[in-house]
Order: C-alpha cells, then sequence, then structure tokens
C-alpha cells in the first residue's frame, strides 16, 4: 500500500477500549477510575485505544498551577499489529482531545523502567523530561502487580487477604507535554536530560505491549465526553 495509513480518531466505547487494554497492552487491563477513551482505527479497521485520565490523586496538575481541568494523564496507548507510527497515532488523538476539552494545557505520562521502559516515544516527539516520581505503594495481587487505584477499586473489600501483598513500587520517569506556548514555557526550565535505554522501548509498532493480534468485534462510538466533563462517566 503506498502512502500513510489512513487514521480516523474518534470516542470509544468502553468495552472497546476494555478489549484493547486487556489484548493488545502489556497489562492486560483497563485501568480504574474515570476515563476519556479515544479510539483509533487504520484503513477502517478498530487498532487500539488511547487513554486520557485524572492520574492518580487529584493533584497531578497542582505542582504546574493547574487544575484537574487543566492537566491530564496519557494513561495507555494499547494497540493491535499496525502500520501507523505511534508517534502519529498520539499526535492525532493530542489534537481530539485538545479540540474537544479546550481548557486542556498539559498532558503528562510515566514510563516505568521495571517494564524496560525509559520513555522512547515521549522522547521522539519532544515531551519534556522532568524526573523521577517518589515510589508509591502497590499491590501484588495472584502474582501480578497492580498500582493502589486499580487494585482498591477491583479488590477493595479484600484488602489485608492473604492473596493481596502490599509493596514498593518503582520510581517513574515522569515527561510533560505542552499543549500551549504559555504552559510550555512556564515549564521549560524543569527540563532534565533524558534517560537512556533500559530494554526495549516501544518500537513503530510496539510489539512488547501486544500480546495478540486477534479483532474484537466492531466496537461502538462512546458519547462525546470532553475532558472537563469527565467526572460524569468512566
Amino acid at each position: 500500500m503506498l502512502g500513510k495509513p489512513e487514521l480516523k480518531i474518534d470516542w470509544a466505547s468502553h468495552e472497546a477500549a476494555k478489549y484493547a487494554c486487556e489484548n493488545w497492552h502489556y497489562s492486560e487491563c483497563l485501568p480504574a477510575g474515570k476515563l476519556v477513551k479515544v479510539g483509533v482505527w487504520e484503513n477502517g479497521k478498530y487498532i487500539g485505544v488511547v487513554l486520557f485520565s485524572r492520574g492518580a490523586n487529584n493533584t497531578l496538575g497542582a505542582p504546574y498551577g493547574l487544575s484537574q481541568t487543566e492537566c491530564c494523564e496519557l494513561t495507555r496507548i494499547a494497540l493491535t499489529k499496525h502500520d501507523s507510527q505511534v508517534s502519529r497515532v498520539m499526535k492525532l488523538a493530542f489534537v481530539f482531545l485538545k479540540k474537544n476539552s479546550p481548557g486542556l494545557k498539559m498532558i503528562i505520562s510515566f514510563a516505568d523502567p521495571e517494564q524496560g521502559h525509559h520513555g522512547g516515544i515521549y522522547q521522539a516527539t519532544n515531551w519534556i523530561y522532568s524526573g523521577m516520581t517518589t515510589a508509591a505503594d502497590e499491590y501484588i495481587v495472584n502474582g501480578k502487580r497492580m498500582h493502589g487505584r486499580s487494585m482498591r477499586a477491583a479488590y477493595g473489600s479484600h484488602i489485608g487477604k492473604n492473596f493481596i501483598k502490599k509493596v514498593l513500587g518503582s520510581s517513574k520517569y515522569r515527561y510533560l507535554m505542552p499543549l500551549d506556548k504559555e504552559m510550555s514555557a512556564k515549564i521549560a526550565p524543569l527540563a532534565k536530560p533524558y534517560p537512556k535505554r533500559v530494554k526495549q522501548a516501544m518500537t513503530g509498532d510496539q510489539p512488547e505491549q501486544r500480546r495478540r493480534d486477534t479483532d474484537p468485534p466492531a466496537p461502538l462510538h462512546a458519547e462525546n465526553q470532553p475532558f472537563a466533563e469527565v467526572t460524569h462517566g468512566n
């Protein structure tokens, strides 16, 4: 096929997002909490989802003087086998999100060195690296590591049971993507040298994130959900 594949970006249903995360992302799960779900179609075929959220707490944007409606976290890029570059998918998802959430000023994302990630896709697309996070408690549930928020959402009534073990999580690499010139100038002094590759970072088709290439049933579109309204649904 000549030229770039045709990409379509639109709202994804909960079912479509869940399928993508469980089948095409190394975490094998849909994050807990309120989510903005942006679906991706390549040449008419559903290939995955880009998820945004408020983050693990209500103060994600506070260090940068931003409110909850002005800052969000890029939580998942869950894609099956595709021809488009991840950077192009990400850029179009950002444009779509910004258009539907005009008050949004910055996106934050994290790369986990324990998963062999150093943020290669963020470095390739000129995010600002601002350092590492402070390690927070995580949980081992039936042998699978989970963040506290996800664990509490799924197993809240079972905290303290034998199959749940609390452990100290890893520090994450923190990356910032300003969405306007004012924000870009404000956070520019926070920039640090990019960390080096740990193992294999994300490549064009994310082989380390994809578990299998089977197609889901045709996903339904969700209702429009700009970020200012994300608290009203998941």
